[in-house]
């Protein structure tokens, strides 16, 4: 289907839904229309079919984005790691972006972590130019690399995300991800019983024990719920923002195709919110890079009586 062709809410579910692949029942419709005698695994033509498969289907477009994305990023700083290694002399160009990038992660992690672990710097390195290359991909035009996967694999109807932090699956991925290193050195920091009265004796603690009886259970249903919030609001804060600037990009794209009047209007528009959200994109990678440095010093710091 050309976008010609597409009202604006059919342009916008198009350009919002994810190349899934997934395990379809037998009979399995499609816009109405039966398109599977027996169960298989395909990709989904449709939105019903996106349904159909379930909990256990694969976003590819942000599977293979972030992925590539990924080794993009290893394989630049490997390099300049590489000629910095071997080159005496002053740094220049690419050289000279990522040595500034280093050291300003270095600074804000010496400035909020004062404990000792040589994972966190790389890890918020990581963290803060992996998600800043993935929001990164959000200034590119909405339609161009779906339409050239369509004309690539000759079928126009082909989903395709290019940001993959606007896919909640990949932001709470990261975020459970950074959840799951907190649990870890939260135990192995304060020990197994200093983790259970972390979520015990806090924030409510009095000095007879007979009144702590009452006020364990409410401290737990409390801290329980303040540690399961950290990754759920860390990864939903990324996708929103994120989703929300995909949205409006959208937007503007169909202005374009609104005739010659809105036309003007649409390129001045394109180029105000694209300046604006660069501005975006590093403050979200920035805020879940501190925030990761913020929950790991917490998780390590053992200076509270418990």
């Amino acid at each position: 289907m050309s976008a010609e062709a597409q009202t604006s809410s059919e342009y916008i579910l198009h350009y919002l839904t994810n190349m899934t692949y997934g395990k379809l029942p037998a009979g399995s419709y499609c816009d109405g229309t039966q398109v599977l005698a027996r169960e298989s695994w395909t990709l989904a033509h449709c939105d019903e079919q996106i349904q159909q498969m379930g909990f256990f289907a694969i976003h590819l477009d942000s599977m293979g984005w972030a992925i590539t994305l990924g080794l993009v990023f290893s394989f630049l700083f490997a390099r300049v790691a590489r000629k910095a290694a071997t080159n005496s002399g002053a740094p220049t160009g690419l050289q000279n972006i990522i040595e500034m990038v280093i050291e300003f992660v270095d600074g804000t992690v010496n400035d909020i972590f004062h404990q000792k672990n040589r994972l966190i710097a790389p890890m918020a390195l990581t963290i803060f130019v992996w998600i800043f290359m993935m929001n990164l991909m959000d200034l590119l035009p909405v339609d161009w690399l779906p339409r050239a996967a369509g004309i690539l694999s000759g079928n126009s109807h082909i989903f395709m995300k290019v940001v993959p932090t606007t896919d909640p699956n990949v932001t709470l991925g990261m975020s459970f991800t950074v959840f799951g290193l907190m649990l870890f050195f939260s135990i192995r920091e304060k020990g197994l019983i200093g983790f259970i009265k972390e979520l015990t004796l806090h924030p409510f603690h009095a000095p007879k024990w007979y009144v702590n009886v009452f006020l364990v259970p409410i401290n737990l249903v409390l801290e329980t719920v303040s540690l399961i919030a950290k990754p759920i609001s860390l990864g939903l804060r990324l996708f929103g923002n994120m989703y929300a600037g995909e949205m409006i990009f959208i937007l503007i794209a169909i202005m374009f195709g609104a005739g010659m009047f809105l036309f003007p209007l649409a390129g001045v528009l394109q180029w105000a919110w694209a300046v604006f959200h660069i501005l975006i994109i590093t403050l979200q990678a920035f805020v879940f890079m501190v925030l990761t440095i913020v929950y790991m010093a917490m998780a390590h710091d053992v200076s509270e009586e418990h």
